[in-house]
């Protein structure tokens, strides 16, 4: 059974995933960063190779590594709804 948290993460992902408007990179920057942390921790994978792009996506994720999943899913929503917002 999924807690409310969880539920009011997944409808946070699926609102930012339906937007049509670009988003600054550095807001999906932190998207990212919350949504990798929430899902699988600091877990981060080894590349022996990256592109300038995915080195910035996994600095982002780095830089969340003592945050807790329930405090990266508080974030990411808390950031979906301040541009949602804005948006409007």
């Amino acid at each position: 059974m999924d807690s409310d948290l969880d539920s009011a993460f997944r409808e946070a992902f699926n609102e930012i995933s339906k937007l049509r408007e670009a988003v600054a990179p550095d807001i999906m920057l932190k998207f990212y960063a919350y949504n990798k942390q929430a899902n699988f921790g600091s877990n981060f994978p080894y590349y022996d190779e990256l592109d300038v792009r995915n080195g910035f996506k996994i600095n982002a994720w780095m830089q969340l590594k003592n945050m807790s999943s329930n405090q990266a899913k508080k974030e990411y929503i808390k950031l979906a709804k301040t541009l949602l917002n804005n948006k409007k």
